[in-house]
This record gives structure tokens, C-alpha cells and sequence, in this order.
């Protein structure tokens, strides 16, 4: 079984790190396209990537500077920092990676994975540099208009590489919208189960955002604390209230819900 996540546009590069953590570090497997896409970023002034990604021009300059800076080397000496403690944000929160123990990571990187506008996909323990990109920036490549085009087939591919390796082969969607549709479903190698969390909202249950991105974090932290090898394990999600709703869920999209008080 293998868990996708979105990304965070908060970013911690300055809480201390365990030297545990920092000696296993690994390297992107998309860093020459992630070079690419670099090197399209640096021809933009401030004022272009302030119109591109819909952010302050206070933001834009932050970004500017962040490309003009950016190494292709991601070793712990360039400040590189492991992706699942750099991303900070609802997601994350939920996470609470950096409670993880060196085995708990360990664990994780074969079985977690992070959808990247720039990298593509992430393992937890995979090194990167502070950044701005979403998955839905309409940044013009030689691969087409947009960042879907960029990144075509190969997050698809990375995925089922990394599907193979399982015993269980499910790919759970913890994944926004916009971050999925770099996925192509109908090329994985293996059962699609998306999840959903909902909360009690005066007549009905809804979908309330801040919750339901921080429960998709506990969700993945629930995978890795059972250590879930099947798909059916992770019914069992009763954190913060939440329990899984078989009326409201369907074969490959699972409702969890919550009443709260």
C-alpha cells in the first residue's frame, strides 16, 4: 500500500533537526527536471510570478530570490532539508513528522509519497531547498502550458515503481484535487481507494477544509503508527473523533466523519 499527500505552501527550514534524521537524507528522483524548471522560473521577474501564482509582490520577491539561489546539490551542507520536516501547514500539523522515530521513517519512505509542482514526487526523506510552485501554476514549458503537461506520465510511472514494491497494491489518494491530477489513474497498476474526511455542519455532514487537510496528515501519521500493510487496516482511523462512515462511502472513496461537540 502506498499514501500520496499534497505538499505545503509553509515551509520550516530552521527548527533544529535530529543528526538521525539529517545523516538519511536522500536525493529527488526528478532533479534534472526539477533543474528544468528552475531554470524557466529564473527568466521571470518579480512582477511575473506575481501574476503567475496570484501571490504578494512581497512573496514574488521572495520567490525571485529563491530561484536565483536554488542548488541542484541536496545534501545536508547546502541546507537541504528532508521534505516531510520542511513542509509545515494543515497537513502537517497532522503529521507531526518530526515525532517520528528513525524507524517510523524508515517506514515511511517506501510507503509515502508527495506531489510536487517542482519535484514531481517525493519520498518523506527526500532533500529540498525552500520553493513556491503549485501543482496548478500555469508555468509554459517545452512539455505545454501548463505544469500537468510538464510532468506528463512520470509521476504516473514513479508511483507504480514504487507500487511494485508493496505487497498490498493500493494507492490511497490523502491528495487535493489540484495535486491529483498530475496522476493519470487509469495507468496505475493497482487499486485507486480515495479518502475523504467530513464533519457535522448544523444538517449534514460537510467538508470544512482546515479539518479535512489536517486529518489527512493523521491519516498518514495512523499508517505509519499501525505500520498498514492493507488497505482494509486503515478503517480503523478513530483519531480526533473521526470514524469511518460505510453509508456515506463507496468501494474506492471512503467518508470518514466526525459529530463535534
Amino acid at each position: 500500500m502506498l499514501a500520496i499527500l499534497s505538499p505545503a505552501k509553509t515551509l520550516d527550514f530552521d527548527s533544529p533537526l535530529a543528526a538521525t534524521v539529517t545523516d538519511q537524507q536522500t536525493s529527488p528522483t526528478f532533479a534534472k527536471d526539477s533543474t528544468a524548471l528552475i531554470k524557466t522560473l529564473r527568466q521571470l521577474e518579480p512582477a511575473q510570478i506575481s501574476s503567475l501564482m496570484g501571490i504578494s509582490d512581497k512573496l514574488a520577491m521572495l520567490n525571485y530570490d529563491r530561484y536565483a539561489n536554488w542548488s541542484a546539490k541536496f545534501d545536508s551542507g547546502t541546507g537541504a532539508r528532508a521534505s516531510i520536516l520542511a513542509f509545515k501547514g494543515d497537513v502537517y500539523m497532522g503529521l507531526a513528522a518530526q515525532t517520528l522515530s528513525k524507524r517510523d521513517l524508515n517506514w515511511a519512505q517506501k510507503r509515502l509519497r508527495v506531489l510536487s509542482g517542482l519535484h514531481g514526487l517525493l519520498k518523506p526523506l527526500d532533500s529540498i531547498h525552500p520553493y513556491r510552485l503549485e501543482m496548478g501554476t500555469k508555468l509554459a514549458t517545452n512539455q505545454g502550458d501548463n505544469l500537468y503537461d510538464f510532468w506528463g506520465s512520470k509521476v504516473t510511472e514513479a508511483l507504480n515503481t514504487a507500487l511494485a514494491e508493496q505487497r498490498c497494491k493500493v494507492l490511497i489518494n490523502l491528495a487535493s484535487n489540484e495535486y491529483y491530477k498530475v496522476v493519470q489513474p487509469e495507468n496505475i497498476d493497482g487499486r485507486i481507494v480515495t479518502i475523504n474526511f467530513k464533519e457535522w455542519r448544523r444538517d449534514a455532514f460537510r467538508f470544512v477544509s482546515f479539518s479535512a487537510k489536517k486529518a489527512r496528515g493523521l491519516m498518514a501519521r495512523y499508517m505509519i503508527d499501525q505500520r498498514a500493510e492493507k488497505a482494509e487496516a486503515l478503517k480503523g482511523f478513530d483519531v480526533e473523533g473521526y470514524g469511518f462512515n460505510e453509508e456515506l462511502s463507496t468501494a474506492n472513496e471512503w467518508i470518514f466523519t466526525r459529530h463535534l461537540a
